[in-house]
């Protein structure tokens, strides 16, 4: 299979253009040409809060091959499914697997990231709420009693 053609392209904050309308209605969107300039097979925009609209938003995952952000600024706490709640600050970099089931609990007033995705356009499914996780147990102690010196060298 040949690889389509990519153009180039080059995005300048001097030219920067945030949108509402994106998925969320909490954020403002900055296209960075990368779909377009790729023919739909990979996408990045810059995400910013738009200040004082929070409350996150429910479970939902996305039909896609790859997506990941970065954030710039501000922070993002997530709820991923198997994994437990994720606070991620200006410098974190989170890989969400295809399919993942998520939930955004709050962010920042100043949020600010990086998002990339395979393909451009993909599907979103609010999704039902997964099981919690199992918390693990410590094993019990089967054997003799540690001498009083080893406890308190453990302490």
């Amino acid at each position: 299979m040949a690889a389509k053609k990519q153009k180039f392209s080059a995005s300048h904050a001097k030219d920067a253009v945030y949108k509402s309308g994106g998925l969320r209605a909490c954020f403002e969107y900055r296209d960075l040409g990368i779909s377009k300039a790729t023919g739909g097979r990979a996408m990045a925009h810059l995400i910013r809060a738009k200040k004082g609209d929070h409350g996150g938003f429910g479970w939902h995952k996305h039909s896609l091959e790859f997506q990941m952000y970065y954030v710039l600024r501000g922070w993002v706490k997530f709820n991923y499914e198997g994994v437990g709640e994720v606070v991620s600050r200006a410098g974190s970099c989170v890989l969400q697997p295809p399919g993942i089931r998520h939930a955004e609990l709050d962010h920042s007033d100043d949020l600010e990231l990086l998002e990339v995705t395979l393909p451009a356009k993909f599907k979103t499914s609010e999704v039902a709420a997964p099981r919690p996780a199992r918390k693990k147990t410590p094993a019990k102690r089967v054997g003799r009693a540690r001498p009083a010196a080893l406890r308190q060298a453990a302490e």
